[in-house]
């Protein structure tokens, strides 16, 4: 499966689903720890993946059904040599789904680290998520949750006035289902002003079509800095190895990819690690997650959003800290064995943004020359990884250019909300 180039053979093989830098960072995780190439099976090819030195590529094309990915991937284990163990991983929420679907077919094949039908199921939906949250004490957003499958019903909540003053946010509780739905302005998350922008929302969501539910939150105003992420591992035998937290310095604010970090410091948040612990040992969680937290100025509560049940794009971070994530899910499925736990503070900088435009996002000052003073000791870019060519040098330096063309665009200035 691996290229015969490729420097180490660590004795198993990984396959990685998908493309672009959710695919991109998990690679990186696995030749940073053991040299070696992935295998990076994707429908349209992205130049990132086709030009790293961290995976080979196998493309089946934009046309390419569930069942041909399905198909391809026991194609490729049957390359292998009888009884040379793989991982198969992915970074994607709709391919997560994929592989659990085809989960008998794909077993006898593979070394799987994620959770089962059912439990995907109540996490992937926001709702449920925070149902279980109320359970174990922690902290969430006070939600109210629009049922669309009941729109036809005399009691239905969809026209009711919400309980708090405008601007609220608005998304859907599970974005698998939201992904199959088309209309006019759709975005990842809402940002609605007014109550007619919010009933007006909900009717392009009945003319679509969408039966799932959909969530209108209280805004916990701050901008992106009073986010943070958790990324976390817990093994097949129930024990959390890995727990990682960092501070949000900006995200993306396409519509498209509104909410998604693009640069964080890494540091010590033990009430968020132990609050993922909890959380994961509650539900009995297996494999890679990544959670979604704001703290809210006002009162500091640290409420979380949601979880991802994969490891979430921007895992670099972890990597680039000290700790390989590739290691706590080889230990766990191939060696068949628990490490102790790892829970990583060393601060460091990671950035697909160029560093100028970040600090000129970051209005504390106590933050920017803490920033600052961590960038100096540990500025970390995925597509500046040591062992890659030029052409990833130059990608990083083009892709930020056309990142501050899009903040200008998008979101010239910091604003108290973060929209």
């Amino acid at each position: 499966m691996r290229s015969p180039s490729a420097p180490v053979d660590p004795g198993f093989d990984v396959v990685v689903l998908g493309a672009g830098l959710n695919s991109l960072n998990l690679t990186i995780a696995f030749h940073a720890q053991y040299g070696m190439r992935c295998t990076t099976v994707v429908r349209t090819p992205v130049a990132m993946n086709e030009r790293t030195v961290t995976t080979d590529l196998v493309t089946l094309g934009a046309d390419a059904s569930d069942e041909d990915l399905r198909d391809a991937l026991i194609d490729l284990a049957a390359q292998r040599p009888a009884g040379r163990p793989a991982l198969l991983l992915t970074n994607a929420d709709s391919l997560i789904e994929l592989i659990d679907r085809f989960r008998a077919d794909l077993e006898p094949h593979y070394l799987l680290a994620q959770v089962d039908a059912q439990l995907l199921s109540r996490l992937a939906d926001k709702a449920e998520f925070a149902e279980i949250c109320d359970e174990l004490g922690i902290d969430t957003v006070p939600t109210v949750i629009v049922d669309f499958s009941r729109a036809g019903e005399p009691d239905w909540n969809g026209h009711e006035e919400l309980p708090w003053s405008y601007p609220v946010v608005g998304k859907a509780a599970n974005t698998a289902e939201y992904h199959h739905v088309d209309f006019p302005g759709k975005k990842k998350v809402f940002f609605l002003e007014s109550a007619e922008e919010q009933q007006a929302l909900v009717r392009s969501l009945r003319e679509a079509g969408f039966t799932g539910r959909f969530l209108f939150q209280e805004l916990i105003e701050g901008d992106d800095t009073a986010q943070r992420s958790i990324t976390a591992y817990r093994s097949s035998r129930g024990r959390v190895t890995l727990l990682c937290a960092a501070q949000v310095l900006l995200g993306e604010h396409t519509p498209e990819a509104l909410g998604r970090p693009a640069a964080m410091v890494t540091g010590d948040f033990p009430s968020l690690t132990a609050a993922a612990e909890r959380f994961l040992d509650h539900v009995d969680y297996v494999g890679f997650a990544n959670f979604d937290v704001k703290v809210d100025p006002r009162t500091g509560r640290e409420c979380f959003f949601e979880i991802n049940p994969r490891i979430g794009r921007n895992n670099y971070y972890v990597t680039a800290a000290g700790e390989p994530v590739a290691r706590h899910v080889v230990e766990d499925r191939v060696h068949g064995r628990d490490i102790a736990q790892v829970r990583v503070t060393r601060p460091i900088l990671y950035t697909i943004l160029p560093l100028r435009l970040v600090l000129s996002y970051v209005r504390d000052p106590a933050l920017r020359e803490h920033v600052r003073g961590v960038a100096r000791r540990g500025l970390r870019n995925p597509f500046r990884y040591r062992p890659e060519g030029l052409w990833m040098r130059a990608y990083s330096v083009v892709s930020g250019l056309n990142f501050v063309r899009k903040y200008r665009a998008v979101y010239p200035r910091p604003t108290d909300t973060g929209f």
